[in-house]
């Protein structure tokens, strides 16, 4: 992921802006973006002293830990990063602040397969669709690249009846992680979720002309401590 630490600066405005008067900061971070919150946010907590409270979930999908489901149940959430279009739903809902949004990240889809395994063709759209069809098993995430690839790409490819017994959608665990236990021959995921996962190999970014760039981003929610501070002129990260 480009620009993490710009990102990561970002979101330090963004919640000394909004949350200045904070004891402990409650941060939902989902998994595209752990990967950088995970490596920064220690440094974050030195130089801030603040405390960061952090828990994990998808961007949108219904499992208890989804992000959305953490605000429907009135979680103590005062931060949100997750992708742009989870944020827009949350938004819609009056869940958060749309003045304090800001844009972190792009993260593109990305293949994997299993440590040692062959790396399969995906060089073009169509090495892409016959690596499909000649899958055994295909795994997805409940996310934003899961929600794409099934509702749009197999489609798009034509091959939605071929994939309906093999393709399955994982919620809750990382996609990466059912491919390295040999639970799925490949598996799909933003390619930031894919990277620190150990016992699998990245085959790389699905082709560009049915790639679907995901943009995470972070914003306050309704349920900060001090809302009203909150910034709407927080920086922007470029792209």
């Amino acid at each position: 992921m480009r620009n993490v630490r710009t990102a990561v600066l970002a979101v330090a405005a963004l919640v000394a802006s909004g949350l200045a008067q904070a004891e402990d900061i409650h941060v939902a971070v989902s998994g595209g973006f752990a990967a950088a919150y995970r490596k920064l946010s220690a440094p974050f907590e030195e130089q801030s002293h603040e405390h960061l409270v952090t828990v994990w979930g998808a961007s949108m999908g219904d499992t208890p830990t989804a992000i959305p489901m953490r605000l429907d149940r009135g979680e103590p959430l005062d931060v949100v990063i997750l992708a742009r279009e989870g944020l827009d739903v949350l938004v819609s809902r009056g869940q958060v602040d749309p003045a304090t949004a800001v844009d972190l990240v792009r993260s593109p889809i990305a293949m994997a397969v299993r440590q040692g395994a062959p790396l399969p063709d995906i060089s073009s759209v169509e090495s892409f669709r016959r690596t499909l069809l000649d899958a055994k098993s295909i795994a997805y995430s409940d996310s934003a690249s899961g929600v794409y690839l099934s509702g749009e790409l197999f489609k798009r490819l034509g091959i939605e009846r071929e994939m309906h017994d093999k393709a399955h959608v994982v919620a809750g665990t990382p996609v990466g992680e059912i491919v390295a236990r040999g639970e799925a021959e490949i598996g799909f995921q933003q390619y930031s979720e894919l990277l620190p996962v150990a016992g699998i190999r990245i085959v790389g970014p699905i082709p560009a002309e049915i790639q679907k760039i995901t943009v995470f981003s972070a914003a306050v929610t309704k349920y900060a401590n001090s809302p009203a501070d909150a910034r709407a002129d927080t920086p922007q990260v470029p792209r």
